[in-house]
């Protein structure tokens, strides 16, 4: 890929996971060209690459959309995802040493101080969140589980869960995150695997409500 597609591609990335570019919303390579500042083969690369990854979707017509998300894919993307980080965090559980304790423990603390800042950052808590599963992945040490848990957590409902927490979701989000750390530390799988399963559980019906707006479908 070219940097130019790379610009592209964040951009217009960043636009579907913020709401900018709104699911259903039409894909249109000479206005968004113009947003990106490059030419239309880069923002097409752009395009086929966000395809592949689900938040783009072609019709038989050729036209391109951002991709809508009914209630029953969402419940399917969670389910996957919770039976995935279930199997990392158990194969955690017997590979985690000190060093990674230490590491999740401050992951933590930098989750809470951003979740207690008066301005809440979104991308800075999403940033965190992500680093503490990417960690528990990372230990678990298996790389077919991080190829396939990798595809389904940067699926746009995944990452836009947090934006439908208020203050006390967060605040629970971060009690499972210590919740789970101390399972990792007693080198309890059982333990482990039944918090993170409640976790992306949980995580799933926060993510209901949003979906169930207009746009949406069964």
């Amino acid at each position: 890929m070219s940097k130019a597609s790379d610009q592209a591609y964040l951009e217009l990335r960043g636009r579907i996971l913020s709401g900018a570019l709104a699911p259903g919303t039409q894909l249109k390579e000479e206005e968004l060209a113009t947003i990106c500042g490059v030419s239309r083969t880069p923002v097409r690369e752009a395009i086929r690459r966000l395809e592949a990854e689900l938040f783009v979707r072609r019709t038989d017509s050729q036209r391109s959309f951002v991709a809508q998300w009914s209630i029953d894919d969402i419940e399917e993307v969670f389910t996957l995802r919770g039976m995935l980080e279930a199997y990392a965090v158990r194969r955690a559980a017997s590979r985690c040493d000190e060093g990674v304790l230490a590491k999740l423990a401050l992951i933590n603390e930098a989750m809470r101080a951003v979740i207690e800042a008066p301005d809440f950052d979104v991308q800075t808590y999403l940033a965190a969140n992500a680093e503490f599963h990417s960690l528990i992945l990372q230990t678990a040490a298996s790389d077919r589980l991080a190829s396939l848990l990798g595809k389904l957590v940067m699926q746009p409902v995944v990452q836009q869960t947090a934006l439908a927490y208020d203050r006390e979701q967060l605040l629970r989000s971060y009690s499972e995150h210590i919740e789970i750390t101390a399972a990792l530390k007693q080198g309890d799988p059982d333990w482990a695997e039944a918090l993170m399963i409640a976790h992306i559980r949980r995580a799933l019906h926060a993510r209901l409500p949003a979906a169930s707006a207009p746009g949406t479908n069964r």
